[in-house]
Protein backbone atom coordinates (compact mmCIF):
# COMPACT_ATOMS: atom_id res chain seq x y z
CA UNK A 1 0.00 0.00 0.00
CA UNK A 2 1.28 3.48 -0.90
CA UNK A 3 2.49 5.52 2.07
CA UNK A 4 1.97 9.26 1.88
CA UNK A 5 5.03 11.49 2.15
CA UNK A 6 4.36 13.02 5.57
CA UNK A 7 4.15 9.49 7.05
CA UNK A 8 6.97 8.04 4.98
CA UNK A 9 9.43 10.78 5.95
CA UNK A 10 8.30 11.38 9.53
CA UNK A 11 11.41 12.23 11.64
CA UNK A 12 12.90 9.37 13.67
CA UNK A 13 15.29 11.46 15.79
CA UNK A 14 15.20 15.02 17.15
CA UNK A 15 17.77 16.21 14.60
CA UNK A 16 15.32 15.49 11.75
CA UNK A 17 12.62 17.81 13.21
CA UNK A 18 12.55 20.99 11.10
CA UNK A 19 12.35 24.48 12.58
CA UNK A 20 11.88 23.66 16.30
CA UNK A 21 15.34 23.97 17.93
CA UNK A 22 13.85 25.51 21.09
CA UNK A 23 12.11 22.16 21.69
CA UNK A 24 14.48 19.52 20.35
CA UNK A 25 17.68 20.90 21.92
CA UNK A 26 16.05 21.22 25.34
CA UNK A 27 14.60 17.71 25.25
CA UNK A 28 17.90 16.17 24.16
CA UNK A 29 19.78 17.95 26.97
CA UNK A 30 17.23 16.80 29.58
CA UNK A 31 17.38 13.21 28.37
CA UNK A 32 21.19 13.23 28.31
CA UNK A 33 21.31 14.49 31.92
CA UNK A 34 18.56 12.15 33.11
CA UNK A 35 16.16 14.97 33.99
CA UNK A 36 12.94 13.37 32.79
CA UNK A 37 9.71 15.13 33.78
CA UNK A 38 6.52 13.26 34.62
CA UNK A 39 4.30 15.47 32.39
CA UNK A 40 4.96 17.42 29.18
CA UNK A 41 2.70 19.82 27.30
CA UNK A 42 3.34 20.39 23.58
CA UNK A 43 1.41 23.32 22.12
CA UNK A 44 1.43 25.01 18.71
CA UNK A 45 -0.35 25.24 15.37
CA UNK A 46 -1.09 22.19 13.24
CA UNK A 47 1.63 20.34 11.36
CA UNK A 48 4.56 21.75 13.34
CA UNK A 49 5.79 18.46 14.90
CA UNK A 50 4.01 18.05 18.24
CA UNK A 51 2.96 14.42 17.81
CA UNK A 52 6.24 13.58 16.08
CA UNK A 53 8.30 14.90 19.00
CA UNK A 54 6.03 13.07 21.45
CA UNK A 55 6.72 9.77 19.67
CA UNK A 56 10.47 10.42 19.54
CA UNK A 57 10.45 11.27 23.25
CA UNK A 58 8.50 8.11 24.11
CA UNK A 59 11.11 5.99 22.29
CA UNK A 60 14.08 7.93 23.69
CA UNK A 61 13.09 7.42 27.36
CA UNK A 62 12.71 3.65 26.76
CA UNK A 63 15.64 3.08 24.35
CA UNK A 64 18.17 0.51 25.52
CA UNK A 65 21.08 2.28 23.77
CA UNK A 66 20.26 6.04 23.51
CA UNK A 67 22.57 8.19 21.38
CA UNK A 68 23.02 11.66 22.93
CA UNK A 69 19.35 11.88 23.83
CA UNK A 70 18.08 10.30 20.59
CA UNK A 71 16.65 6.76 20.27
CA UNK A 72 19.02 4.40 18.52
CA UNK A 73 16.34 2.87 16.31
CA UNK A 74 18.08 -0.50 16.36
CA UNK A 75 17.24 -2.07 19.72
CA UNK A 76 14.21 -4.30 20.18
CA UNK A 77 12.35 -1.62 22.15
CA UNK A 78 12.79 1.02 19.42
CA UNK A 79 11.73 -1.44 16.72
CA UNK A 80 8.79 -2.72 18.76
CA UNK A 81 7.51 0.81 19.46
CA UNK A 82 8.03 1.78 15.83
CA UNK A 83 6.06 -1.24 14.59
CA UNK A 84 3.38 -0.90 17.29
CA UNK A 85 3.92 -4.37 18.77
CA UNK A 86 4.61 -3.02 22.29
CA UNK A 87 1.63 -1.65 24.18
CA UNK A 88 3.47 0.36 26.83
CA UNK A 89 3.17 3.55 24.77
CA UNK A 90 -0.48 4.52 24.35
CA UNK A 91 -1.75 7.26 22.01
CA UNK A 92 -5.21 8.62 22.80
CA UNK A 93 -7.28 11.00 20.67
CA UNK A 94 -9.05 13.24 23.16
CA UNK A 95 -11.47 14.41 20.48
CA UNK A 96 -13.14 10.98 20.42
CA UNK A 97 -12.27 9.89 23.98
CA UNK A 98 -13.14 12.99 25.93
CA UNK A 99 -15.37 11.51 28.62
CA UNK A 100 -14.54 10.89 32.24
CA UNK A 101 -14.69 7.10 31.77
CA UNK A 102 -11.80 7.18 29.28
CA UNK A 103 -9.64 9.09 31.74
CA UNK A 104 -10.56 6.79 34.63
CA UNK A 105 -9.38 3.80 32.60
CA UNK A 106 -6.03 5.56 32.06
CA UNK A 107 -5.71 6.23 35.79
CA UNK A 108 -6.47 2.61 36.63
CA UNK A 109 -3.96 1.26 34.04
CA UNK A 110 -1.18 3.63 35.17
CA UNK A 111 -0.85 1.72 38.43
CA UNK A 112 0.56 -1.35 36.66
CA UNK A 113 4.23 -1.45 35.69
CA UNK A 114 5.12 -1.61 31.99
CA UNK A 115 5.57 -5.07 30.48
CA UNK A 116 8.55 -4.53 28.15
CA UNK A 117 9.82 -0.97 28.68
CA UNK A 118 11.07 1.25 31.46
CA UNK A 119 8.25 3.81 31.26
CA UNK A 120 4.58 3.61 30.42
CA UNK A 121 3.92 6.68 28.23
CA UNK A 122 0.49 8.19 27.55
CA UNK A 123 0.30 10.56 24.57
CA UNK A 124 -3.01 12.47 24.69
CA UNK A 125 -3.55 14.41 21.45
CA UNK A 126 -5.92 17.40 21.26
CA UNK A 127 -6.14 17.37 25.04
CA UNK A 128 -8.20 20.56 25.10
CA UNK A 129 -11.19 18.47 23.95
CA UNK A 130 -11.45 16.70 27.33
CA UNK A 131 -14.48 17.59 29.41
CA UNK A 132 -14.16 19.35 32.76
CA UNK A 133 -15.01 16.12 34.57
CA UNK A 134 -12.29 14.28 32.66
CA UNK A 135 -9.75 16.99 33.52
CA UNK A 136 -10.66 16.80 37.19
CA UNK A 137 -10.29 13.00 37.15
CA UNK A 138 -6.81 13.38 35.63
CA UNK A 139 -5.53 16.11 37.96
CA UNK A 140 -4.32 14.03 40.89
CA UNK A 141 -2.60 11.41 38.74
CA UNK A 142 -1.06 14.11 36.56
CA UNK A 143 0.40 15.86 39.62
CA UNK A 144 1.81 12.75 41.35
CA UNK A 145 1.90 9.87 38.86
CA UNK A 146 3.65 6.56 39.56
CA UNK A 147 7.41 6.64 38.94
CA UNK A 148 7.05 4.57 35.76
CA UNK A 149 4.42 6.80 34.06
CA UNK A 150 4.97 9.81 31.75
CA UNK A 151 2.18 11.94 30.32
CA UNK A 152 2.67 13.88 27.05
CA UNK A 153 -0.21 16.23 26.27
CA UNK A 154 -0.52 17.89 22.83
CA UNK A 155 -2.92 20.67 21.82
CA UNK A 156 -3.43 23.39 19.25
CA UNK A 157 -5.56 25.53 21.59
CA UNK A 158 -3.67 25.89 24.85
CA UNK A 159 -5.92 28.74 26.01
CA UNK A 160 -8.73 26.21 26.55
CA UNK A 161 -6.77 24.24 29.15
CA UNK A 162 -7.43 24.68 32.84
CA UNK A 163 -4.74 26.55 34.82
CA UNK A 164 -4.44 23.56 37.13
CA UNK A 165 -3.38 21.43 34.14
CA UNK A 166 -0.87 24.00 32.89
CA UNK A 167 0.80 24.30 36.28
CA UNK A 168 1.48 20.54 36.43
CA UNK A 169 3.21 20.23 33.03
CA UNK A 170 6.50 21.24 31.49
CA UNK A 171 5.38 23.36 28.55
CA UNK A 172 7.02 23.51 25.09
CA UNK A 173 5.75 25.92 22.42
CA UNK A 174 6.09 24.87 18.78
CA UNK A 175 6.46 27.75 16.30
CA UNK A 176 5.27 28.00 12.72
CA UNK A 177 8.09 26.78 10.48
CA UNK A 178 9.75 29.51 8.40
CA UNK A 179 9.44 29.17 4.59
CA UNK A 180 13.19 28.83 3.92
CA UNK A 181 13.92 25.73 6.07
CA UNK A 182 10.63 24.20 4.98
CA UNK A 183 11.50 24.70 1.31
CA UNK A 184 14.90 23.10 1.96
CA UNK A 185 13.21 20.06 3.53
CA UNK A 186 10.80 19.79 0.58
CA UNK A 187 13.75 19.76 -1.80
CA UNK A 188 15.35 16.91 0.15
CA UNK A 189 12.15 14.86 0.06
CA UNK A 190 11.71 15.48 -3.68
CA UNK A 191 15.29 14.35 -4.29
CA UNK A 192 14.71 11.16 -2.27
CA UNK A 193 11.62 10.51 -4.41
CA UNK A 194 13.66 10.90 -7.60
CA UNK A 195 11.84 14.11 -8.61
CA UNK A 196 13.00 17.67 -9.35
CA UNK A 197 11.54 20.58 -7.41
CA UNK A 198 12.36 24.12 -8.52
CA UNK A 199 13.37 26.50 -5.68
CA UNK A 200 10.61 29.01 -6.44
CA UNK A 201 8.02 26.21 -6.47
CA UNK A 202 9.31 24.88 -3.12
CA UNK A 203 9.09 28.37 -1.61
CA UNK A 204 5.54 28.80 -2.88
CA UNK A 205 4.48 25.46 -1.34
CA UNK A 206 6.04 26.55 1.96
CA UNK A 207 4.28 29.91 1.85
CA UNK A 208 0.88 28.38 1.07
CA UNK A 209 1.28 25.85 3.92
CA UNK A 210 1.40 28.67 6.51
CA UNK A 211 4.14 27.12 8.62
CA UNK A 212 2.76 23.55 8.64
CA UNK A 213 5.24 21.05 7.22
CA UNK A 214 2.61 18.29 7.09
CA UNK A 215 0.45 20.45 4.80
CA UNK A 216 3.48 21.22 2.65
CA UNK A 217 4.35 17.53 2.22
CA UNK A 218 0.73 16.74 1.34
CA UNK A 219 0.75 19.42 -1.38
CA UNK A 220 4.11 18.15 -2.66
CA UNK A 221 2.68 14.64 -2.77
CA UNK A 222 -0.22 15.92 -4.87
CA UNK A 223 2.14 17.74 -7.26
CA UNK A 224 4.24 14.59 -7.70
CA UNK A 225 1.08 12.84 -8.84
CA UNK A 226 1.02 15.18 -11.86
CA UNK A 227 4.67 15.69 -12.84
CA UNK A 228 8.11 14.58 -11.74
CA UNK A 229 9.50 18.03 -12.57
CA UNK A 230 7.58 20.47 -10.40
CA UNK A 231 7.50 24.10 -11.52
CA UNK A 232 5.79 27.20 -10.18
CA UNK A 233 2.87 26.81 -12.62
CA UNK A 234 2.25 23.20 -11.53
CA UNK A 235 2.07 24.28 -7.88
CA UNK A 236 -0.35 27.09 -8.76
CA UNK A 237 -2.60 24.76 -10.77
CA UNK A 238 -2.52 22.00 -8.13
CA UNK A 239 -3.27 24.30 -5.21
CA UNK A 240 -5.79 26.40 -7.15
CA UNK A 241 -3.69 29.52 -6.77
CA UNK A 242 -3.67 32.56 -8.99
CA UNK A 243 -0.43 33.20 -10.82
CA UNK A 244 1.69 35.93 -9.30
CA UNK A 245 1.45 37.65 -12.69
CA UNK A 246 -2.31 38.04 -12.25
CA UNK A 247 -1.79 39.53 -8.78
CA UNK A 248 0.60 42.12 -10.20
CA UNK A 249 -1.89 43.00 -12.92
CA UNK A 250 -4.67 43.48 -10.36
CA UNK A 251 -2.44 45.69 -8.24
CA UNK A 252 -1.51 47.78 -11.29
CA UNK A 253 -5.21 48.17 -12.15
CA UNK A 254 -5.83 49.50 -8.65
CA UNK A 255 -2.88 51.91 -8.96
CA UNK A 256 -4.18 53.13 -12.36
CA UNK A 257 -7.81 53.22 -11.14
CA UNK A 258 -8.82 51.04 -14.10
CA UNK A 259 -11.97 49.20 -12.99
CA UNK A 260 -12.58 47.64 -16.40
CA UNK A 261 -9.14 45.99 -16.48
CA UNK A 262 -9.60 44.63 -12.95
CA UNK A 263 -13.00 43.11 -13.80
CA UNK A 264 -11.60 41.49 -16.95
CA UNK A 265 -8.83 39.82 -14.93
CA UNK A 266 -11.33 38.55 -12.35
CA UNK A 267 -13.52 37.15 -15.15
CA UNK A 268 -10.56 35.33 -16.67
CA UNK A 269 -9.58 33.83 -13.31
CA UNK A 270 -13.18 32.83 -12.56
CA UNK A 271 -13.45 31.03 -15.88
CA UNK A 272 -10.25 29.17 -14.98
CA UNK A 273 -12.05 27.91 -11.83
CA UNK A 274 -9.86 29.88 -9.42
CA UNK A 275 -11.14 30.04 -5.86
CA UNK A 276 -12.04 33.70 -5.29
CA UNK A 277 -11.64 33.37 -1.52
CA UNK A 278 -8.09 32.15 -1.99
CA UNK A 279 -7.53 34.86 -4.61
CA UNK A 280 -8.64 37.50 -2.10
CA UNK A 281 -6.19 36.11 0.47
CA UNK A 282 -3.35 36.11 -2.07
CA UNK A 283 -4.12 39.65 -3.21
CA UNK A 284 -4.14 40.83 0.41
CA UNK A 285 -0.76 39.12 0.87
CA UNK A 286 0.50 40.87 -2.28
CA UNK A 287 -0.55 44.27 -0.92
CA UNK A 288 1.10 43.36 2.38
CA UNK A 289 4.31 42.93 0.40
CA UNK A 290 3.78 46.38 -1.13
CA UNK A 291 3.29 47.80 2.37
CA UNK A 292 6.55 46.27 3.56
CA UNK A 293 8.38 47.66 0.52
CA UNK A 294 6.96 51.13 1.24
CA UNK A 295 7.84 51.12 4.94
CA UNK A 296 11.06 49.12 5.19
CA UNK A 297 14.33 49.76 3.40
CA UNK A 298 15.07 46.03 3.24
CA UNK A 299 12.01 43.82 3.94
CA UNK A 300 14.22 40.72 3.83
CA UNK A 301 12.55 37.53 5.04
CA UNK A 302 9.30 39.36 5.86
CA UNK A 303 8.56 39.73 2.15
CA UNK A 304 8.62 35.96 1.50
CA UNK A 305 9.38 36.43 -2.19
CA UNK A 306 12.47 36.09 -4.34
CA UNK A 307 13.88 37.02 -7.71
CA UNK A 308 11.65 38.66 -10.29
CA UNK A 309 8.63 38.74 -7.98
CA UNK A 310 10.51 40.82 -5.40
CA UNK A 311 11.76 43.24 -8.06
CA UNK A 312 8.21 43.62 -9.39
CA UNK A 313 6.91 44.38 -5.89
CA UNK A 314 9.56 47.02 -5.33
CA UNK A 315 8.84 48.60 -8.73
CA UNK A 316 5.10 48.73 -8.16
CA UNK A 317 5.47 50.06 -4.60
CA UNK A 318 7.19 53.13 -6.03
CA UNK A 319 4.10 54.04 -8.06
CA UNK A 320 1.57 53.64 -5.22
CA UNK A 321 1.11 55.72 -2.09
CA UNK A 322 1.02 54.17 1.35
CA UNK A 323 -2.57 55.37 1.77
CA UNK A 324 -3.59 53.42 -1.33
CA UNK A 325 -1.90 50.26 -0.06
CA UNK A 326 -3.49 50.50 3.41
CA UNK A 327 -6.92 51.25 1.94
CA UNK A 328 -6.59 48.19 -0.32
CA UNK A 329 -5.62 45.97 2.61
CA UNK A 330 -8.55 47.22 4.66
CA UNK A 331 -11.06 46.60 1.85
CA UNK A 332 -9.69 43.13 1.07
CA UNK A 333 -9.73 42.04 4.72
CA UNK A 334 -13.34 43.18 5.02
CA UNK A 335 -14.25 41.39 1.79
CA UNK A 336 -12.93 38.08 3.17
CA UNK A 337 -15.72 38.04 5.75
CA UNK A 338 -18.36 38.94 3.15
CA UNK A 339 -17.27 36.16 0.78
CA UNK A 340 -18.49 33.54 3.26
CA UNK A 341 -22.01 34.95 3.29
CA UNK A 342 -22.81 36.30 -0.18
CA UNK A 343 -22.08 35.75 -3.85
CA UNK A 344 -18.30 35.46 -3.99
CA UNK A 345 -17.80 36.86 -7.46
CA UNK A 346 -20.07 39.86 -6.89
CA UNK A 347 -18.49 40.71 -3.55
CA UNK A 348 -14.96 40.46 -4.93
CA UNK A 349 -15.83 42.56 -8.00
CA UNK A 350 -17.42 45.22 -5.78
CA UNK A 351 -14.26 45.33 -3.69
CA UNK A 352 -12.05 45.89 -6.75
CA UNK A 353 -14.38 48.59 -8.10
CA UNK A 354 -14.16 50.43 -4.76
CA UNK A 355 -10.38 50.16 -4.83
CA UNK A 356 -10.21 51.50 -8.38
CA UNK A 357 -12.73 54.29 -7.64
CA UNK A 358 -11.93 55.66 -4.15
CA UNK A 359 -14.50 58.44 -4.58
CA UNK A 360 -17.20 55.75 -4.24
CA UNK A 361 -15.92 54.75 -0.80
CA UNK A 362 -16.69 56.94 2.23
CA UNK A 363 -14.50 55.10 4.74
CA UNK A 364 -11.74 57.05 6.55
CA UNK A 365 -9.08 54.98 4.78
CA UNK A 366 -10.47 56.02 1.39
CA UNK A 367 -10.50 59.71 2.42
CA UNK A 368 -6.88 59.48 3.55
CA UNK A 369 -6.02 57.94 0.19
CA UNK A 370 -7.74 60.74 -1.71
CA UNK A 371 -6.08 63.44 0.39
CA UNK A 372 -2.73 61.72 -0.16
CA UNK A 373 -3.36 61.84 -3.90
CA UNK A 374 -4.11 65.58 -3.67
CA UNK A 375 -0.96 66.23 -1.66
CA UNK A 376 1.19 64.33 -4.15
CA UNK A 377 -0.32 66.19 -7.10
CA UNK A 378 -2.18 63.22 -8.56
CA UNK A 379 -5.52 64.49 -9.83
CA UNK A 380 -8.50 62.32 -9.03
CA UNK A 381 -10.34 63.90 -11.97
CA UNK A 382 -9.23 64.83 -15.51
CA UNK A 383 -6.91 67.88 -15.54
CA UNK A 384 -8.64 71.27 -15.59
CA UNK A 385 -7.67 74.24 -17.66
CA UNK A 386 -5.14 76.65 -16.12
CA UNK A 387 -6.66 79.25 -13.80
CA UNK A 388 -5.35 82.79 -13.99
CA UNK A 389 -5.11 84.52 -10.64
CA UNK A 390 -4.18 88.07 -9.96
CA UNK A 391 -0.48 88.19 -9.24
CA UNK A 392 0.26 84.53 -10.06
CA UNK A 393 -0.62 81.76 -12.51
CA UNK A 394 -2.05 78.51 -11.14
CA UNK A 395 -2.48 75.10 -12.76
CA UNK A 396 -3.53 71.71 -11.43
CA UNK A 397 0.10 70.79 -10.85
CA UNK A 398 0.98 73.92 -8.86
CA UNK A 399 1.90 77.58 -9.30
CA UNK A 400 4.18 78.49 -12.17
CA UNK A 401 5.88 81.07 -9.96
CA UNK A 402 5.95 81.88 -6.22
CA UNK A 403 2.71 83.32 -4.84
CA UNK A 404 3.16 86.95 -3.77
CA UNK A 405 1.53 88.06 -0.53
CA UNK A 406 -0.77 90.41 -2.45
CA UNK A 407 -2.19 87.64 -4.66
CA UNK A 408 -5.98 87.61 -4.43
CA UNK A 409 -8.14 85.02 -6.18
CA UNK A 410 -10.25 86.57 -8.91
CA UNK A 411 -13.93 86.82 -7.95
CA UNK A 412 -16.85 85.15 -9.62
CA UNK A 413 -19.12 87.85 -10.95
CA UNK A 414 -22.53 87.98 -9.31
CA UNK A 415 -25.48 87.51 -11.65
CA UNK A 416 -26.60 90.75 -13.24
CA UNK A 417 -29.80 92.19 -11.86
CA UNK A 418 -32.38 93.85 -14.13
CA UNK A 419 -32.12 97.66 -14.12
CA UNK A 420 -34.47 99.45 -11.76
CA UNK A 421 -37.27 101.57 -13.30
CA UNK A 422 -36.20 105.11 -14.14
CA UNK A 423 -37.17 107.79 -11.65
CA UNK A 424 -37.64 111.47 -12.14
CA UNK A 425 -34.31 112.53 -10.72
CA UNK A 426 -32.06 109.55 -10.32
CA UNK A 427 -29.02 110.13 -8.19
CA UNK A 428 -25.78 109.76 -10.09
CA UNK A 429 -24.23 106.36 -9.29
CA UNK A 430 -21.07 106.45 -7.29
CA UNK A 431 -18.02 105.53 -9.26
CA UNK A 432 -16.36 102.30 -8.24
CA UNK A 433 -12.65 102.34 -7.66
CA UNK A 434 -10.74 101.30 -10.69
CA UNK A 435 -8.39 99.07 -8.70
CA UNK A 436 -8.88 96.60 -5.89
CA UNK A 437 -7.53 97.48 -2.44
CA UNK A 438 -4.22 95.98 -1.42
CA UNK A 439 -4.07 92.87 0.73
CA UNK A 440 -2.61 94.86 3.64
CA UNK A 441 -5.60 97.22 3.59
CA UNK A 442 -8.06 94.32 3.50
CA UNK A 443 -6.36 92.56 6.42
CA UNK A 444 -6.22 95.78 8.44
CA UNK A 445 -10.02 96.18 8.17
CA UNK A 446 -10.89 92.48 8.42
CA UNK A 447 -13.27 91.13 11.03
CA UNK A 448 -13.59 87.49 12.05
CA UNK A 449 -16.45 85.63 10.33
CA UNK A 450 -18.27 83.54 13.01
CA UNK A 451 -20.36 81.45 10.56
CA UNK A 452 -17.31 79.82 8.94
CA UNK A 453 -18.04 76.41 10.62
CA UNK A 454 -21.45 76.41 8.90
CA UNK A 455 -19.71 76.81 5.54
CA UNK A 456 -17.38 73.89 6.37
CA UNK A 457 -20.41 71.73 7.16
CA UNK A 458 -21.81 72.58 3.74
CA UNK A 459 -18.49 71.52 2.21
CA UNK A 460 -18.46 68.29 4.22
CA UNK A 461 -21.83 67.31 2.76
CA UNK A 462 -20.51 67.67 -0.79
CA UNK A 463 -16.82 66.76 -0.52
CA UNK A 464 -15.37 65.29 2.66
CA UNK A 465 -11.79 65.47 1.37
CA UNK A 466 -12.10 69.21 0.71
CA UNK A 467 -13.68 69.83 4.12
CA UNK A 468 -10.84 67.90 5.78
CA UNK A 469 -8.25 70.07 4.01
CA UNK A 470 -9.82 73.16 5.70
CA UNK A 471 -9.60 71.60 9.17
CA UNK A 472 -8.50 74.20 11.75
CA UNK A 473 -9.10 77.10 9.37
CA UNK A 474 -10.90 80.41 9.96
CA UNK A 475 -12.26 83.26 7.82
CA UNK A 476 -12.45 87.05 7.97
CA UNK A 477 -14.74 89.57 6.23
CA UNK A 478 -13.35 92.77 4.77
CA UNK A 479 -15.82 94.59 2.56
CA UNK A 480 -16.60 92.43 -0.45
CA UNK A 481 -13.78 90.02 0.35
CA UNK A 482 -13.71 86.87 2.45
CA UNK A 483 -10.12 86.21 3.56
CA UNK A 484 -9.34 82.62 4.49
CA UNK A 485 -6.69 81.51 7.01
CA UNK A 486 -6.12 77.81 6.17
CA UNK A 487 -3.33 75.24 5.64
CA UNK A 488 -1.43 75.28 2.38
CA UNK A 489 -3.24 72.16 1.09
CA UNK A 490 -6.51 74.14 1.10
CA UNK A 491 -5.05 76.79 -1.20
CA UNK A 492 -3.72 74.01 -3.45
CA UNK A 493 -7.32 72.84 -3.82
CA UNK A 494 -8.57 76.37 -4.53
CA UNK A 495 -6.29 76.57 -7.55
CA UNK A 496 -8.85 74.37 -9.31
CA UNK A 497 -11.91 76.07 -10.69
CA UNK A 498 -14.33 73.33 -9.64
CA UNK A 499 -13.15 73.49 -6.02
CA UNK A 500 -13.41 77.29 -5.93
CA UNK A 501 -16.94 77.07 -7.35
CA UNK A 502 -17.85 74.54 -4.65
CA UNK A 503 -16.56 76.86 -1.91
CA UNK A 504 -18.36 79.90 -3.36
CA UNK A 505 -21.58 77.91 -3.53
CA UNK A 506 -21.26 76.96 0.15
CA UNK A 507 -20.56 80.61 1.08
CA UNK A 508 -23.60 81.81 -0.87
CA UNK A 509 -25.86 79.25 0.83
CA UNK A 510 -24.82 80.41 4.28
CA UNK A 511 -24.45 84.18 3.76
CA UNK A 512 -26.92 84.76 0.92
CA UNK A 513 -24.41 86.80 -1.11
CA UNK A 514 -21.25 86.14 -3.14
CA UNK A 515 -17.83 87.13 -1.83
CA UNK A 516 -14.48 87.63 -3.45
CA UNK A 517 -11.90 85.20 -2.07
CA UNK A 518 -8.43 85.91 -0.82
CA UNK A 519 -5.77 84.64 1.59
CA UNK A 520 -5.45 85.95 5.12
CA UNK A 521 -1.97 86.67 6.40
CA UNK A 522 -1.71 87.51 10.08
CA UNK A 523 -0.23 91.02 10.47
CA UNK A 524 3.25 91.06 11.95
CA UNK A 525 3.72 92.96 15.19
CA UNK A 526 5.79 96.12 14.87
CA UNK A 527 9.16 96.10 16.55
CA UNK A 528 9.10 97.90 19.89
CA UNK A 529 10.66 101.39 19.65
CA UNK A 530 13.79 102.05 21.68
CA UNK A 531 12.94 104.47 24.60
CA UNK A 532 16.25 106.31 24.03
CA UNK A 533 15.27 107.12 20.46
CA UNK A 534 11.99 108.60 21.71
CA UNK A 535 13.86 110.74 24.26
CA UNK A 536 16.26 112.07 21.61
CA UNK A 537 13.36 112.89 19.28
CA UNK A 538 11.56 114.91 21.96
CA UNK A 539 14.73 116.77 22.90
CA UNK A 540 15.31 117.83 19.30
CA UNK A 541 11.71 119.02 18.99
CA UNK A 542 12.12 121.22 22.13
CA UNK A 543 15.41 122.77 20.86
CA UNK A 544 17.71 121.14 23.40
CA UNK A 545 21.13 120.50 21.84
CA UNK A 546 21.89 116.82 21.54
CA UNK A 547 25.35 115.36 21.02
CA UNK A 548 25.17 112.11 19.03
CA UNK A 549 28.03 109.61 19.11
Amino acid sequence: MYKVLYRKYRPRVFADVVGQPQVTVTLKNELTRGRISHAYLFTGSRGTGKTTCARILSRAVNCLNPVVGDPCGECEVCKGLEEGSMLDVVEIDAASNNGVESVRSIVEESVFTPANTKYRVYIIDEVHMLSNAAFNALLKTLEEPPAHVIFILATTEVHKLMPTILSRCQRFDFHRIAPEPMAERLGQVAELEGAELEPDAALLIARVSDGALRDALSLLDQCLGRERHITLDIVCDTAGLASREYLGQLAEAVAARDSAAALEIIDRLHRDSKDLSRLCVELAEYFRGLMLCKIMKDPGALLQSVGEERRELQRLSGSMGLGTVLHSLDVLEGTLNKLRLGNQRTQFEMALVRLCSPQLDSTPESLVRRIEALESGIALQPPREPVVVKGASFTDTGPTEPIPAEAVLEPVQAPEEPPAPEQASPAPPAKKPTSDPSLEELIANAQRFPAWPDILRQLDAGSKSMAMSFEGSSAYISGEYMLIDAPEIAFELLKRSDQRARLREAITRVTGRPYKLGPYRKPQAKAQEDPMDELVRRAKESGVPVVEE
